[in-house]
């Protein structure tokens, strides 16, 4: 599967070293001096990857924002990257969509480290995306009194689209279970509802299921596709770990991903390791970001307590941390969590790390490093 990204740039010397770059991730690259023309690509191509020069704001927030609108429930948006003169304008552009920033002129190490990131969210996108023609019984349960049934219209590894037997309400969470036709193994797990219409199709995304079960629907899924898969993203290494409680960690990487996308995460310290999933709640390009753990289990709490304990008491010990992106855009229940959904409040108001990543993004990037440096305490990673 080859990966397409549509670069729009007047600027030759930057052009020059985005491609080179790029080629060592295996993207293709076509490049257009026009914004409009590019617009009309957008609306009549597929790109995985859109990279944008804001030399003219007006001709830059225009393919932003014709990316925007590419989402739809067959279609994920491609991953954006802005390039920017001034550092004034990094907040005003990631509040207008962009998904990652490179601050001109581009270093070689620079543009290395933040298409190493973009490239692996966006194999990450591709894998979950592609989709198999599936006709199977599919089992809905809504609540323990309430199942609805339907028939699968179409696979993948990040989720399905089913027709109910009647409408299923948005962002509901369900649990699904059917058997892969063909002699493949039964899938049960939970899910969300992303669009429904009224006479009852509907687009659901995986939430939990079991790493095996996954594992398996991958398999026959690669089996039975005419595009070949594109390999698993590697993980991004470059990262230290500066900050952590049982609600979130913040991390200082030169390529952090996306706000509101989920990562998941591999800490390490002296034989210990957990893994655990994220969402970037707060995004400081090349600098770091802030992760809250959103689906905080007992189980989750436990281990993440207990690293922070062997931390604290082993002073020489220096953490180890692997990110590794999950989706572009994580899903409503873990976007919606610092609604109270999911969450004690009484709990998160003992979590000063975690209020600091809900209300972040609020905040300049001097002073949210700012607050997070004053709250630190000995149990922090770093002082």
């Amino acid at each position: 599967m080859i990966l397409q990204a549509l670069l729009v740039s007047k600027d030759d010397p930057t052009a020059e070293t985005l491609i080179q770059v790029l080629a060592q991730f295996g993207v293709a690259v076509d490049r257009s001096n026009a914004a409009d023309v590019a617009v009309t690509r957008l609306a009549e191509e597929r790109f995985d990857q859109v990279i944008v020069d804001f030399d003219d704001p007006e001709a830059g927030s225009l393919v932003l924002e014709a990316c925007r609108h590419l989402a739809g429930p067959d279609r994920n948006p491609p991953v954006t990257v802005a390039l920017l003169q001034e550092v004034s304008q990094i907040r005003s552009i990631l509040g207008a969509g962009a998904h990652f920033i490179l601050t001109k002129p581009v270093a070689h190490e620079q543009a290395q480290n933040t298409l190493r990131a973009a490239t692996a969210l966006l194999k990450r996108e591709r894998r979950q995306s592609l989709r198999v023609a599936v006709q199977a019984a599919v089992s809905i349960r809504i609540d323990e009194s309430n199942t609805v049934e339907a028939i699968l219209l179409d696979l993948s590894t990040g989720g399905m689209d089913v027709l109910a037997a009647k409408p299923l309400p948005s962002a509901a969470l369900l649990h699904v279970s059917f058997e892969l036709p063909a002699g493949g193994a039964g899938i049960a797990g939970d899910a969300e509802v992303v669009w429904s219409t009224a006479n009852g199709q509907t687009g659901l995304r995986f939430l939990d299921m079991d790493a095996e079960m996954r594992e398996g629907m991958r398999e026959w899924l690669a089996a039975r596709s005419h595009d070949a898969l594109p390999e698993e993203p590697d993980a991004v290494t470059q990262c230290k770990l500066t900050d952590l409680s049982l609600g979130g960690c913040y991390v200082q990487t030169e390529s952090p991903f996306p706000q509101s996308s989920a990562v998941d995460l591999c800490l390490r310290a002296a034989g210990m390791e957990i893994h655990t999933e994220g969402l970037v709640r707060v995004m400081h390009p090349g600098h770091g970001m802030g992760i809250e753990f959103p689906a905080r289990t007992e189980d989750q709490r436990k281990s993440v307590g207990e690293f922070i304990a062997f931390l604290t008491g082993q002073p020489g010990a220096t953490p180890q941390l692997e990110t590794s992106p999950r989706a572009l855009v994580a899903s409503a229940v873990d976007l919606n969590q610092d609604l109270g959904q999911t969450s004690s409040a009484a709990t998160d108001a003992e979590d000063p790390l975690l209020e600091l990543l809900r209300t972040g993004t609020a905040l300049a990037e001097e002073a949210f490093l700012a607050e997070l440096h004053q709250q630190r305490t000995p149990a922090s990673v770093s002082q």
